[in-house]
């Protein structure tokens, strides 16, 4: 049997890659097709490297060729991907990095309650196992909780002498550092301070400490889109941002606004993915059911519409509270659900932000000069 190339193209114009309006032709993601018997080979260019784009694509083309071409066809696909160059946006300005530290990753959500804070520290402490270099900054200022699941809550920075310049020596547990306005205040005093004097203080935190070399900063960011986020975004070139959700309606409408921030016109910041959070329930007693509480794959449902990629679930386990309330992270218990859980999740992390640093430019740190919808910057 010997296939027929324009058959196989007009096969191919029936489907698109995720988030392309034209068909794979038509878009010039088919970059070649060449068919020797019952054997075709279809070249693909994509600009995204997320994997799981990268097998969706993959998947069509074989059931398309099979389906309206030959179920007898054997059929190979390699996928080249091909960032685009982005012109240079006037309105950015390089970042000011932090010496030593490799890669900053912004952990956000569309709103309270979801679990960031206790992502943030379980990612972090999974990281330190994996032999990362890792440090925390606590960037939710009005609701710092990072010293209470590190169990550090009573602990002051001590001042050090680097290069002549005195710096805060960050807080360090579970082989993580951490810094937080939550040093700096007692554990009853609310902090009450407008937009510049929180800027001023996380300028602090972030330059005038003694982080060291670190592999991984990760930041929690409070919940929302507000000053903070801006705030850091202006001070730091983000190398990417995961946003934290639960699976039901309400909190998935909140972080699709959450990415959506990261990838306005003016900010571009590479969101490395969704991660959800309280994605079902586990008895005790039942480890091998699973209760959908909140819904089932929202979270997961929500990547797939926005085409980025989804990092993993995080069970709903009474441990992982009481874990986070003492000042010991669940992902340092060994042989758990959750720990193995943490680290698939933190696995897909490390993966999405080598391909990130693989295939993207360095981020930059946007100069906004109002607060105007997020899109008023310098011109």
């Amino acid at each position: 049997m010997n296939l027929n190339k324009k058959d196989i193209l007009k096969a191919l114009e029936t489907i698109s890659l995720p988030g392309e309006g034209k068909n794979m032709v038509e878009s010039g993601a088919v970059q070649n097709v060449i068919t020797f018997a019952n054997e075709v080979v279809v070249d693909l260019k994509m600009a995204t490297p997320a994997m799981h784009i990268k097998k969706r694509a993959e998947a069509d083309v074989i059931k398309t060729i099979k389906e309206k071409v030959s179920q007898e066809a054997d059929v190979k696909v390699n996928i080249k991907v091909e960032a685009p160059q982005k012109p240079q946006n006037p309105n950015l300005i390089k970042g000011k990095p932090i010496p030593g530290i490799q890669n900053i990753v912004a952990v956000a959500s569309g709103k309270g309650g979801v679990g960031k804070s206790t992502v943030t520290a379980n990612l972090a402490v999974t990281l330190s196992k994996m032999g990362f270099k890792v440090g925390i900054l606590d960037a939710d200022i009005y609701g710092p909780s990072i010293p209470i699941m590190f169990d550090v809550a009573m602990e002051k920075p001590l001042s050090v002498n680097v290069d002549g310049k005195s710096k805060m020596k960050p807080i360090e547990n579970y082989g993580v550092k951490m810094l937080s306005i939550g040093f700096f205040t007692q554990p009853n005093q609310a902090v009450i301070w407008r937009g510049p004097m929180a800027a001023k203080a996380l300028n602090q935190l972030i330059f005038d400490a003694a982080w060291g070399d670190l592999d991984f900063m990760l930041i929690d960011l409070p919940p929302g889109t507000g000053d903070i986020h801006l705030s850091i975004m202006q001070s730091l070139p983000i190398t990417g941002a995961v946003v934290v959700s639960t699976p039901q309606t309400v909190a998935l409408a909140d972080a699709r606004k959450g990415v959506a921030m990261f990838q306005q016109e003016n900010i571009q910041v590479p969101v490395l993915g969704i991660i959800e959070n309280m994605a079902y329930f586990t008895p005790e007693e039942l480890p091998n059911n699973k209760y959908y509480i909140f819904g089932k794959e929202g979270a997961k449902n929500l990547s797939e519409d926005l085409d980025v990629p989804f990092l993993g679930e995080i069970p709903l386990v009474q441990s992982i509270r009481e874990a986070g309330d003492v000042g010991h992270p669940a992902a340092l218990q060994t042989a758990t659900q959750v720990e193995m859980a943490f680290e698939e999740v933190t696995r897909n992390v490390v993966e999405q932000t080598v391909l990130r640093n693989e295939n993207l430019p360095p981020t930059e740190a946007i100069k906004i000069t109002t607060m105007a919808g997020c899109s008023a910057v310098k011109k």
